[in-house]
């Protein structure tokens, strides 16, 4: 089944099973990234009303994109972390922080920048910290977010 959802990048169909003591549903992400068998995570997974979204970065289809540009890799990003959530039944407006590692701090402005687009109004916590490197030397920059959905939802 893993496979069926790795050949569309932004697959809106979610694995479902029962989980936890209290019996809430889990629904699970995946988007296709090379490392998502190997290591053994999901892009994304809500279980009641949480949503983790996992370290993403500007990969498609196996590929860096975007290389060498902090602001299009994060732009490019933020676009993934969104389209997960929607999968999830979420959006934007219900993350309630995000943590951005980079490799270099002095970018700090052109992260900053495509991270604003998206959470403006919004305002989420944030963590943005420097790194000493990421699993492709062409990656500048990796976020987390995390999200909460009200009840009513």
């Amino acid at each position: 089944m893993i496979e069926a959802l790795r050949k569309d990048l932004h697959k809106s169909e979610c694995e479902q099973e029962s989980g936890g003591s209290r019996g809430m549903e889990r629904k699970q992400v995946f988007t296709g990234s090379p490392w998502e068998s190997s290591v053994g995570y999901c892009r994304a997974l809500r279980i009641g009303d949480r949503i983790e979204v996992a370290g993403t970065t500007a990969m498609q289809n196996g590929e860096v994109v975007f290389a060498g540009n902090p602001y299009e890799q994060a732009k490019f990003i933020l676009q993934t972390i969104e389209q997960a959530l929607k999968d999830l039944g979420s959006g934007m407006n219900h993350v309630v922080r995000t943590r951005m590692y980079v490799t270099d701090i002095s970018q700090w402005e052109e992260y900053g920048r495509a991270h604003g687009e998206f959470f403006r109004d919004i305002q989420p916590v944030a963590t943005m910290v420097e790194v000493k490197a990421l699993i492709d030397p062409q990656l500048l920059i990796e976020i987390e977010a995390e999200a909460v959905i009200p009840h009513s939802l």
